[in-house]
């Protein structure tokens, strides 16, 4: 008998047990439903979001060049002959025409002597004929021989003048020289570099414009370049000069843009990026870090709304130009749509997300 109130009792224990589990159960059930608090769903992504917003977009010929002079040149002798007398400095500023160097001359001061006295032996002559012709006693002609006679003499003596100008090469315009090993006494042969000069008030660069924007860019247009020596410091110029003919091969033309140069700052020689903006746009636009690209394709994941809460919609784009740290896009979403912001790799297309709090969307946005 006791044995068997036991049993009863065990039996009824057990069935409270199991009821007790059961309502358990739907209790924690209904919870997850339910979903923590603020809305987010259990498992849910946490990511930063992004909206799609206008911007001006412009497309840009980004290409290299070289920085030359408005004029260079080598100063060279065209002769060989010693130095005598070296009249500038390294680095020194020098207006056109300035005497730079000397050579021998001696045979050109000679000759300079020589052509003096026979123009002054030519004049005697023709002074004393004229008088004589004067009163009458020489005949004409014999004046009109010592005429002649004495513009030769005086063409010789500007001949010998020139050859003893020739000994003095001078600067063939207004700029600034270079460093030189000259020095008196040197043997110069033709062709052999005596000093540079270049004139850098304004800085020429030549670069290829591709042939398809030959329509839209003209002389005048302005462009920036940038040099490794001033960092992303911008010099601003212009387009000075496009050239007549395109090249068959690379199918541009190439384009001389000319940069002001007030002290100096770019040198000849310097390497130049060149940027050409060409065209403004207004297009939209989402934030680098909120596109992913795929082989020759990219996407964003789009924040979709449903009745169970946000889901990130992996949504293909055409993106266009890329330009400070927003992607252009040409198709795929509209200015408005709410897109993921930052970390897609680990984001599942349909996966649940929760959007971070109002402040951390409008930092993502911007």
């Amino acid at each position: 008998m006791i044995k068997r109130h036991f049993f009863l009792i065990a039996a009824a224990v057990l069935l409270g047990l199991m009821v007790l589990a059961a309502v358990l159960k739907v209790a924690f059930a209904d919870d997850e439903a339910a979903g923590p608090p603020g809305g987010a769903r259990r498992g849910a992504q946490q990511v930063s979001e992004a909206t799609v917003s206008q911007r001006s977009f412009s497309d840009q010929i980004r290409v290299l060049g070289v920085a030359r002079g408005q004029r260079s040149v080598n100063i060279t002798s065209s002769t060989t002959e010693l130095i005598t007398r070296v009249l500038f400095t390294d680095g020194q500023t020098v207006s056109a025409g300035a005497p730079l160097v000397e050579l021998q001359a001696r045979e050109e001061d000679a000759d300079i002597i020589e052509a003096r006295a026979n123009v002054a032996q030519a004049q005697r002559e023709y002074d004393r004929y004229k008088a004589l012709a004067d009163r009458g006693i020489a005949p004409q002609v014999l004046l009109e021989q010592a005429e002649t006679a004495l513009e030769t003499a005086r063409a010789s003596l500007q001949a010998a003048q020139a050859r003893r100008g020739d000994r003095v090469i001078r600067a063939p315009f207004a700029g600034t020289l270079g460093l030189t090993t000259i020095t008196p006494g040197t043997l110069i042969n033709p062709g052999a570099v005596i000093a540079t000069l270049d004139d850098t008030s304004t800085i020429r660069v030549d670069f290829p414009l591709p042939e398809r924007y030959l329509n839209v860019l003209r002389p005048g247009a302005s462009i920036t370049a940038t040099a490794d020596a001033y960092g992303e410091t911008p010099f601003q110029g212009r387009i000075a000069l496009i050239d007549t003919r395109v090249n068959e091969t690379t199918r541009a033309a190439t384009a001389r843009a000319e940069f002001p140069n007030p002290g100096g700052r770019i040198r000849p020689g310097m390497l130049l990026r060149v940027v050409v903006q060409q065209g403004q746009r207004q297009a939209p636009a989402a934030p680098e870090s909120a596109v992913q690209y795929e082989g020759a394709g990219a996407f964003v994941y789009r924040i979709a709304a449903g009745a169970e809460g946000s889901t990130a919609q992996r949504v293909e784009i055409v993106a266009g130009a890329v330009e400070n740290g927003f992607v252009e896009i040409l198709s795929g979403v509209d200015v408005g749509d709410r897109i993921v912001g930052s970390g897609l790799n680990r984001i599942q297309p349909g996966a649940p997300v929760s959007v971070a709090g109002a402040q951390g969307q409008r930092a993502a946005a911007r």
